[in-house]
Parts: structure tokens; C-alpha cells; sequence
């Protein structure tokens, strides 16, 4: 029987695993492999560091906890397989594997089953990883600052609830953004550099675009508005999720922010930091998630803009 590592956040979301754990590790035994499990009680990355012990490796929890354990694997000598069951608030890079947040047991199958989904990550100022976002300005601290039992009882409405109290104070951010081949510097109320279809719970930019393989970024950058009317222009983007001139999109494999005063950044949710200089550049392929979508077969063309 084959080994594997169980990392899991009991307080991810509203503590669900807590409740399937036996139909968990009914679906490892299945498949053929003996579990150790890990209750997250501290650092995720020092328990994923450990993983190499083991034939697989899965992780339960939010986006955070996925992060966590990708940065855990920095150190692998051998390529890694990943499992994971999202048991978080918004599971925003589960919805990119298709991975079922309301069904825990098919969610553990597939974490030993499914089809093996080459992912690119982000690493910052040559560091920090990040799985699937980084990004600074409005409804990014709420994601950290919304307290875990807000989270659990109104969901991703506790993350729009905590956004909408900094609308009255909204703050602009001057930024110098550069990247392959293109330059940009205007007030931003929001940025961000990610590998998804969804972020913060809702749908992005230009979702065809997103290849989670293929060594780039979507990147979005959102001027600030200078009265209603603007406002509302950003907010009809924002809802037909196409960009105008409010709102740029762009695909770059790396890309470097400089603003004038420490400006805060999350990564996957979490607090990530203030930097006046942040560059951000792709690990393509770095680790191998197990999804619930058969990949289709590769091709050597990859589309920019």
C-alpha cells in the first residue's frame, strides 16, 4: 500500500473536513493508500516540507493553505504530485481545476485520481510563491482582515461586506508598472497578477486567456476613477468582465510594480508584505495539481496580447 501525507486546515471555511473526515480517508483507503494526516497547527510549509517521506502528498483547506504547502515544496529534489480538496471561503483557483467545493468525498478521489494539471507559480522578489494571485489596492486586505467566523457564517458576502467600508475612503495608488515589452504609470485603485478564472469569488477578465501552463500572467490594472461617472464605467466593466479604457488587461510572464510609498500586496489571500518594488516573475510548470478536468492535448502555440 502507498503512503501518503494529509494536510488539513480544520478551520478552513466553516471546519466542514471536521464533519468528513471518515469519508476522506474512505476514499484514500480505496485507492490504495495508507494516510498520515496533519491537523494544521502551525507553519503549513515546514509539514509540506516533509512530504518527500511520502508517495503523495493532498491538502485541504482554503487558497492560503494550498500556498502554503506549493511554497513547502520549494526544496524537492524529485517532481512532485499535488492533491487538493478545497474546504475554504471562496476556493477561487479550485474553480480553474474544477475541483467540487460541496462534495468532500469526490473531492478526496480526485485528489488521488484525477488528471494531472501542470501549473505555473508566481514568485515575488525572487522569494515569496504564490499559487494563483498577488495583488494590491480596494477588497484586497479584506481577504486576511475579515475575521475566520465572518467568513464562516456569511461566505464570500463577509469578503464584499469588509470591502464596501473602505469605498467611502477610497485610496489611489501611484504605480510605474513595466513588463515584457510594455510600460504603464497612472493612479490604480487595484492591481493584480494572477493564474485563474476567479478571484476573490467572482469571475476575471477575460477567462479565455487563462492557461495555467503556459509561463504567463493575466495581469489587471484598474485606474482610478476621478468622479461618479467614472466610477460607474469601471463598474460596467467589472460586470461584463471586459476591460475599457478604465481598466487594462495584459498577459506578460513577468512583471514589475514601483510606486512611491509601500503600498500592501496579498498572495493568495493572505498579507504578502509592503514594497515599494515588487517584481513578479512565472515558474512555469512548477508543481502538478491533480484536477477534475482531463487536460486537453498540448500544443506548442500560445497566445498572447
Amino acid at each position: 500500500m502507498k503512503t501518503l501525507l494529509f494536510i488539513y486546515n480544520p478551520h478552513a471555511g466553516k471546519g466542514k473536513i471536521q464533519l468528513c473526515l471518515g469519508s476522506v480517508v474512505e476514499q484514500f483507503h480505496k485507492n490504495g493508500y495508507l494516510p498520515t494526516l496533519y491537523a494544521t497547527q502551525g507553519p503549513v510549509w515546514a509539514a509540506a516540507a516533509l512530504s518527500r517521506q511520502y508517495d503523495h502528498l493532498v491538502c485541504c483547506g482554503g487558497d492560503g493553505t494550498l500556498s502554503e504547502v506549493v511554497t513547502g515544496l520549494q526544496d524537492r529534489e524529485r517532481p512532485v504530485t499535488l492533491g487538493y480538496i478545497p474546504a475554504g471561503t471562496t476556493n477561487d483557483f479550485s474553480k480553474t481545476l474544477e475541483l467540487p467545493g460541496d462534495d468532500m468525498a469526490r473531492a478526496a478521489e480526485l485528489a488521488v485520481t484525477g488528471y494531472p494539471q501542470d501549473c505555473d507559480v508566481g514568485r515575488v522578489n525572487g522569494n515569496h510563491l504564490f499559487s494563483y494571485v498577488a495583488a494590491f489596492g480596494i477588497f484586497t486586505e479584506t481577504s486576511y482582515a475579515t475575521p475566520q467566523t465572518m467568513k464562516n457564517l456569511f461566505g464570500r458576502t463577509a469578503y464584499i461586506l469588509s470591502g464596501i467600508k473602505s469605498l467611502a475612503t477610497l485610496k489611489t495608488y501611484h504605480m510605474k508598472v513595466t513588463w515584457d515589452g510594455g510600460e504603464l504609470e497612472d493612479e490604480y485603485i487595484y492591481g493584480m497578477v494572477s493564474n485563474s478564472v476567479s478571484v476573490g469569488g467572482f469571475k476575471g477578465m477575460n477567462n479565455q486567456q487563462v492557461i495555467l501552463d503556459d509561463g504567463l500572467f493575466e495581469v489587471v490594472l484598474i485606474r482610478a476613477p476621478k468622479n461618479l461617472l467614472d466610477l460607474n464605467q469601471v463598474a460596467a466593466a467589472l460586470m461584463s468582465r471586459q476591460p475599457n479604457e478604465y481598466i487594462a488587461s495584459i498577459q506578460s510572464a513577468s512583471v514589475r510594480f514601483q510606486s512611491e510609498e509601500p503600498v500592501s500586496w496579498t498572495l493568495d489571500g493572505e498579507f504578502g508584505g509592503e514594497h515599494r518594488e515588487l517584481t513578479v516573475e512565472n515558474l512555469p510548470r512548477y508543481v502538478t495539481i491533480l484536477s477534475g478536468k482531463q487536460q486537453e492535448e498540448k500544443t506548442d502555440e500560445n497566445t498572447t496580447v
